[in-house]
């Protein structure tokens, strides 16, 4: 992201514009970040109707290594290696 410009310094037309760009720039970020949301919320589905039917079957639906992985998501150790 680029610096904040000296506030002082810009006319009365260049902060307009720079109001302009940036609420553009807003609204697009808005648009994809409810796209994503989307996304995650059909993938969400998705994996839910899944596990419900591996429930349904007889099969484990959370393994140990699942509530392994969560206790290092909770713990901010996500993206390290596996504790042994």
């Amino acid at each position: 992201m680029d610096t904040f410009p000296d506030l002082g310094s810009l006319s009365d037309q260049e902060l307009k514009d720079l109001i302009q760009q940036l609420t553009e720039e807003e609204v697009d970020i808005s648009y994809k970040r409810r796209i994503l949301h989307g996304k995650i919320d059909i993938l969400r589905a998705e994996l839910v109707n899944r596990l419900r039917k591996k429930h349904e079957g007889g099969e484990e639906v959370i393994t140990g290594d699942d509530v392994r992985r969560l206790t290092d998501i909770l713990a901010g150790r996500a993206g390290e290696e596996p504790a042994s």
